[in-house]
């Protein structure tokens, strides 16, 4: 799925990236977000998209769900399409 089709719906309610600015393991998340995040916003302007960098953490990205639950998921090491597929599963469960 293109995310310019990706529609977030009501159950979720933020999406929060960390990642390192300069180590490998966040190469991809970095990638996503200059290849994709523009588009994401366009498409979900009210959604709280937060970005965190940090030196030396390792990426992972955590969403907050209605009754405030939360889940995560582990990003190290991903290309920019996988971290897509990954935002993709947080907004369907």
């Amino acid at each position: 799925m293109a995310a310019s089709a990706l529609r977030l719906g009501q159950h979720l309610k933020e999406l929060r990236f960390h990642l390192c600015q300069k180590s490998p393991a966040s190469k991809g998340v970095r990638d996503f977000v200059e290849k994709y995040y523009v588009d994401l916003k366009r498409h979900n302007p009210k959604f709280p998209f937060l970005i965190r960098e940090c030196s030396n953490v390792q990426p992972k990205l955590y969403a907050r769900y209605e009754f405030g639950k939360e889940s995560s998921l582990p990003l190290t090491d991903m290309t920019a399409e996988q971290v897509l597929k990954a935002v993709e599963t947080m907004a369907k469960r």
